[in-house]
């Protein structure tokens, strides 16, 4: 096993966020047209990444200096010395270290992505520390693949890929642009965000192995570098896991419960029954010889690694919309890595792709849609976490003493080494508007919520 698989297996799967904003495409009057184009096309036309904006953590980090040629980016483009990295990577681990998931924790995103930042300008100082974080958004925002990207919010695929919508908590698989199947689905801790941009699914790897590290977290359960067999109750990637790029997957060993919440260490996590599921539609979409029989009998034989390459690889989205429009309401969703989407800015431009204008709308309708941002725009300690409109309360001195507050709430997580597992409060809001009637995002079809779910056969 290479040192970044090893690295992989050793954090469950960490991942890096670097979060793209695109601009609203064409408007249209009826029904929503997909606009995509290529990553290059988009890299020229995104900003720079927003140093605010990235899910940029120390354990993420930590994750990095295992995969081939980052240190080696860091020497030649960041001009870093030895001394430098490795005191990076010495306050790396550390981070990793001090994480546990035993008891809840309701710990701040911002808090855990200032801190980190901190803590690295301590090491690079200011500038290269804002280098740093546009190479990881320059390195992981599009992954390794030449998909195509959005350039508008809500945008519906006209091709065949795999959306997930991380604060929806939602997976939607399309084919030639049609919605076939809906998963509701775990996303990766606070402390551990899923990233955002393109991957693609390659293979299929049943009755996966897991090397659990040298951490607290693992509390003894296990042997820390030992490798825990495939179907062992005690290995957590469950029957099978679908690499989406490095250092992402989407796999099973999820219960139920934890659907709909905090759940990975920055994957996709599934039921048992849905990843088994999701497999077969992996194989329908790509041409792969893969019945529900095989599935079983993979299922069956639980002790044997089993690596399934697909015929054709299928493009992964993993988008960041905390508003989407979807057949005459608006769907506000908490802001669960509060990277300040729950704006008016924003919202105009969901509105937009419909050629709606905030001003037509009814005042009730405003009032409705001012009062749910406010309410999904709420930290786990219930403070704004950007301005919202004529939110009185979200101003910039109260975010700014939020910034303020992150190194006192990073040490009170040290003291607990805590990840933080649920999300606090009501996770959406659904707000009537009546021009989007028969308008936006599809509603969920065949929704499976984990709970009984079945395996299609293909």
């Amino acid at each position: 096993m290479t040192k970044t698989a090893m690295r992989l297996h050793l954090v469950f799967c960490l991942s890096i966020s670097a979060a793209l904003f695109t601009g609203c495409g064409e408007q249209h009057n009826n029904e929503q047209t997909a606009t995509y184009t290529d990553t290059a096309t988009v890299a020229k036309t995104v900003p720079a990444a927003n140093p605010d904006t990235l899910g940029f953590t120390l354990p993420v980090l930590d994750a990095l200096f295992y995969e081939d040629g980052f240190e080696a980016q860091l020497k030649s483009e960041l001009q870093l010395t030895d001394e430098q990295v490795q005191k990076l990577k010495e306050v790396a681990h550390a981070s990793v270290a001090n994480l546990t998931e035993e008891g809840p924790y309701s710990g701040s995103t911002r808090a855990a992505n200032a801190y980190s930042r901190e803590q690295v300008k301590n090491v690079i100082g200011e500038e290269k520390t804002n280098q740093l974080l546009q190479l990881v958004a320059r390195r992981y925002a599009n992954g390794d693949t030449d998909g195509l990207l959005p350039t508008q919010p809500n945008a519906i695929p006209t091709d065949t890929r795999v959306i997930v919508n991380i604060p929806a908590f939602r997976m939607d698989v399309f084919q030639d642009g049609k919605l076939l199947k809906t998963y509701r689905i775990g996303i990766g801790y606070p402390e551990f965000p899923l990233p955002i941009g393109m991957r693609r699914a390659e293979q299929i790897i049943f009755n996966p192995t897991w090397t659990p590290p040298d951490e607290p977290w693992v509390k003894g359960k296990v042997q820390p570098g030992k490798k825990v067999a495939a179907g062992s109750k005690l290995n957590p990637l469950g029957p099978i896991k679908i690499p989406i790029g490095l250092p992402n997957l989407i796999h099973g060993g999820k219960a139920v419960s934890k659907l709909g919440n905090f759940a990975s260490h920055g994957c996709v996590g599934l039921s048992n029954q849905q990843v088994q599921d999701f497999a077969g539609q992996l194989s329908q979409l790509s041409g792969t010889q893969l019945t529900v029989d095989s599935i079983s009998g993979f299922e069956k034989n639980k002790t044997e690694t089993k690596n399934v390459k697909l015929n054709k690889a299928i493009p992964v989205e993993l988008r960041y919309e905390t508003i989407v429009a979807e057949n005459g309401n608006l769907h506000i969703y908490r802001d669960v890595y509060e990277r300040g989407t729950n704006t008016q800015e924003n919202l105009t431009g969901v509105l937009a792709v419909y050629g709606i204008k905030y001003e037509s709308l009814s005042e009730q309708e405003k009032a409705a849609i001012t009062q749910a941002l406010n309410a999904m725009n709420q930290d786990a300690k219930g403070e704004p976490i950007a301005g919202v409109g004529n939110n009185a309360n979200a101003t910039n001195d109260t975010l700014s003493k939020n910034s303020e507050d992150t190194a006192t709430d990073k040490k009170e997580r040290t003291k607990k080494g805590k990840v933080t597992k649920a999300v606090k409060r009501q996770k959406e809001i659904v707000v009537p508007v009546g021009a989007l009637a028969g308008k936006g995002y599809p509603a969920p079809v065949s929704l499976d919520s984990g709970a009984k779910s079945t395996v299609t056969r293909h």
